[in-house]
């Protein structure tokens, strides 16, 4: 979605041309699919960022506009909310230390930014969702005034055809409704890029779909929504819901959700691309002039203009990439982690998520024969809900009955394998060593973001009013983000 349009409204006809031109680029994917080659070559990482900006208050400043006109860093974007922004991280070959130049590269570019942004009274946090974000912060009055933004909300509110309805249970219930696609914006996220051989994507993306639940909960990050303390991980229903374009009345087939977690496991890259286009509807039918064939005809690499453009308006929480770069090759896009703590977090995370995918990635073929898909999606959803008190069904080997277990259990248990594969890559021992360090240590303390805001907010209520209790937090949360201290190091006392 980070494409440049000039146009809000779209007539039937470029719908139907659009849509027809998608159908000619699968096409083509096929025959791109079937080269000898296609997408060989080395392994490599990469990331975006998005964080909320804000101001002295700690409350949201929605200046993202300013900043960027300030920065004039073609890696940094404006998100759909006037108080968000994304960076765009630089490709890393997955070798030596990808994640510590990562963050890095992560840590120089929010020093920029701050400094860029102070003379606005605005700083950046990386967390999934504000803690001091209230409910008058949001509407159409704070979505940034881009054509692109404008374009995605009007066609989903005409698919809809009402307002988004969003229910989220936990400790706390809240319903509310959101006349335009804002609510989206409340969440911000850590997306992993991860490039793996074309001619094994399948696999690839099922051991990916398996270990997430453990990643997801183990990153937890959102808490809580305008001071109600919601799931461990409130984005995944938020994000859900805030964009869901079905219509509640009609009465005919409905397409799936848009924001979803997969239609079975994966038995090629292919059918991830087809399902989008044959499943959901376009919504911004933007037309380029290429001609896939033709260029194939040639020997070279088309963009695949539109398939693309209508891939990246569907959100699965693992997405299937094509780029045309490099010779064309293939990722798959780590969309449910959340932003923060800290740099080092984000990278843990990364890290850990890989090591566990490889980990299993041998065994995948069998693991998915045992495990039928949707208990993977109920996994997810438990991890969102629970975080690192989640239970869940996770299969095994040699295991002759499928049964809950818990998820910490589970995440010990794949961790030492999770280094292992690592050490048969060509990423160095002492990023392993680090990173993987993060990630025990968070689950020999019990302790997620989600977890570490929780009780630090439950500490504060005692003395302070709700309000002032989730400022104070995010005052220390902020105080220990900016040392990029690993979150199992911070104190548990206010």
């Amino acid at each position: 979605m980070g494409l440049s349009i000039k146009k809000t409204e779209f007539s039937a006809e470029e719908f139907e041309r659009f849509a027809a031109k998608v159908r000619t680029d699968l096409e083509a994917l096929t025959r791109l699919l079937n080269r000898p080659g296609f997408g060989e070559g080395e392994s490599s990482i990469g990331a975006e960022v998005e964080f909320y900006i804000v101001n002295s208050d700690l409350r949201v400043q929605p200046i993202n506009t300013e900043i960027a006109a300030r920065v004039q860093d073609p890696q940094l974007t404006v998100e759909l909310n006037r108080f968000n922004l994304e960076y765009n991280l630089s490709p890393q070959a997955f070798r030596g230390s990808p994640f510590a130049r990562t963050e890095q590269e992560l840590l120089a570019a929010i020093r920029r930014i701050n400094r860029h942004a102070a003379s606005l009274d605005g700083e950046l946090v990386p967390i999934g969702i504000l803690p001091t974000l209230r409910q008058s912060d949001m509407g159409a009055k704070v979505m940034t005034d881009e054509p692109r933004y404008h374009a995605l909300s009007n066609a989903l509110l005409k698919q809809r055809g009402e307002p988004f309805s969003i229910h989220i249970g936990g400790n706390d219930v809240i319903d509310l409704e959101a006349d335009d696609v804002y609510m989206e914006g409340a969440n911000t996220s850590f997306q992993l890029h991860w490039r793996v051989p074309a001619h094994r994507f399948a696999d690839y993306f099922n051991a990916i779909q398996l270990v997430t639940p453990i990643a997801l909960a183990l990153a937890s990050n959102s808490p809580s929504l305008f001071g109600h303390h919601l799931w461990d991980e409130t984005r995944i229903a938020l994000f859900k819901q805030s964009i869901d374009s079905r219509s509640p009345t009609r009465k005919t087939w409905r397409h799936p959700p848009r924001v979803y977690y997969g239609n079975g496991w994966a038995r090629s890259a292919w059918e991830l691309f087809a399902a989008s286009a044959s499943l959901y509807p376009p919504i911004i039918p933007l037309m380029s002039d290429e001609d896939p064939m033709a260029i194939i005809d040639r020997g070279e690499m088309p963009e695949l203009t539109e398939l693309r453009l209508h891939h990246g308006t569907t959100w699965p929480w693992n997405r299937a990439v094509f780029d045309h770069a490099d010779g064309g090759h293939l990722r798959i896009e780590i969309r449910s982690m959340p932003a923060g703590p800290t740099a080092v977090d984000m990278c843990a995370n990364g890290l850990f998520v890989i090591g566990a995918a490889l980990a299993v990635l041998d065994d995948i073929g069998h693991l998915t024969s045992i495990l039928p898909f949707h208990y993977t999606e109920h996994n997810f959803y438990r991890a969102a809900k629970y975080g690192i008190g989640a239970e869940i069904i996770w299969p095994h080997k040699d295991q002759v009955q499928l049964q809950d277990t818990p998820l910490l259990t589970v995440a010990r248990e794949l961790l030492p394998r999770a280094r292992e594969a690592l050490q048969q890559t060509a990423v160095d021992e002492t990023e392993i060593h680090r990173l993987l360090g993060v990630i025990e240590g968070r689950i020999e303390a019990n302790l997620s973001g989600a977890r570490w805001q929780r009780h630090i907010t439950e500490s504060l209520l005692r003395s302070l009013s709700p309000d002032e209790a989730f400022r104070s937090m995010l005052s220390l949360y902020m105080a220990n983000q900016k040392k990029n201290r690993p979150l199992h190091e911070w104190a548990l006392s206010p």
